[in-house]
């Protein structure tokens, strides 16, 4: 794990060499983007938010499960990119963080479409309970030093927002030290957009009854008995106050560097593709390209020949 800065754009053919080779494959099906319909707007309201929507999307699973499908040559050309850049000098790299209650489908999520890109070329962290090391340090301690490195798709399976959510509905500190952490995540945020960082922020947000569903099955199921953990129906007593806490989240840091998109999580294929959708927007407004040769290439054709 590590840190990175900014750094250059590649040519703008990139995405029309990109969109060429999967063309073949190409599927439609989206009424309105994803970075419009599924960003949080100005006074988005949880309470009222519907979790078994599909914002923007009314093509139904198949056609969303194809859209995706035809998105893998295109997500893992951009990512090859990226890596390249980053092994060539390069200074960028893409942040996602995958925010939600238990069962949110997170997990899914990384296996689905992250598992679409060649996995030399991101770093996944999923953050748990601080461990006592990291209890020695200031909270975003740990997170730094997850931070992708250049040229990596990094995934957060949880994140800094641990911080001002588990740890203020568990009164794990005091009000007035989570409540100064909203600011401080923001200047954190912005410090990393400044650095070369695109953040694309997701909260899945499931609903009380499908978690309860989901929960059912990892208790039936004994192939899914090592998901569950006792802790979620503790964590679902206290449904109120997490949503409180996810309100409060939005609220406070979801700014113009760093937007929150708010993806309704009881239907898995539609949260699957939205969250590629939106890392396939971050990859594609990096326009990238391939670094240029350090080396002469005709010198090195000539010494191959005669090698």
């Amino acid at each position: 794990m590590g840190k990175h800065s900014s750094g250059s754009a590649g040519p703008a053919s990139a995405r029309e060499d990109t969109t060429a080779r999967s063309g073949a494959k190409k599927v439609s099906g989206w009424d309105v983007p994803p970075v419009e319909s599924l960003r949080a707007p100005r006074g988005f309201d949880l309470a009222t938010f519907d979790r078994a929507s599909t914002p923007g999307w009314s093509q139904g699973r198949k056609q969303a499960e194809r859209l995706l499908d035809a998105h893998a040559d295109e997500l893992s050309d951009l990512q090859e990119r990226l890596f390249a850049e980053g092994r060539s000098g390069g200074t960028r790299s893409v942040l996602l963080v995958l925010q939600g209650m238990d069962t949110s489908g997170k997990g899914g999520i990384v296996r689905h479409v992250i598992g679409l890109v060649d996995p030399q070329g991101v770093q996944h962290t999923s953050f748990g309970v601080p461990t006592a090391e990291e209890r020695e340090h200031d909270y975003l301690w740990r997170i730094r030093r997850a931070l992708p490195d250049p040229g990596y798709l990094g995934v957060f399976d949880r994140s800094h927002y641990e911080d001002v959510l588990v740890v203020r509905v568990d009164e794990l500190v005091p009000p007035d030290v989570w409540e100064a952490r909203y600011d401080e995540i923001n200047a954190f945020e912005q410090e990393l957009v400044a650095g070369g960082t695109t953040i694309v922020k997701v909260a899945l947000f499931v609903s009380l009854d499908e978690q309860k569903a989901r929960l059912r099955e990892r208790l039936e199921r004994p192939e899914k008995h090592w998901k569950y953990n006792p802790g979620d129906i503790d964590a679902r007593k206290k449904w109120p106050a997490y949503q409180e806490a996810y309100q409060a989240v939005i609220d406070r840091t979801n700014t113009e560097v760093a937007p929150w998109h708010v993806v309704p999580a009881d239907s898995k294929w539609f949260s699957r593709l939205a969250v590629s959708e939106l890392v396939l927007d971050a990859l594609r407004r990096l326009d990238l390209g391939w670094p240029p040769a350090d080396f002469d290439v005709a010198t090195e054709l000539r010494r191959l020949e005669s090698a």
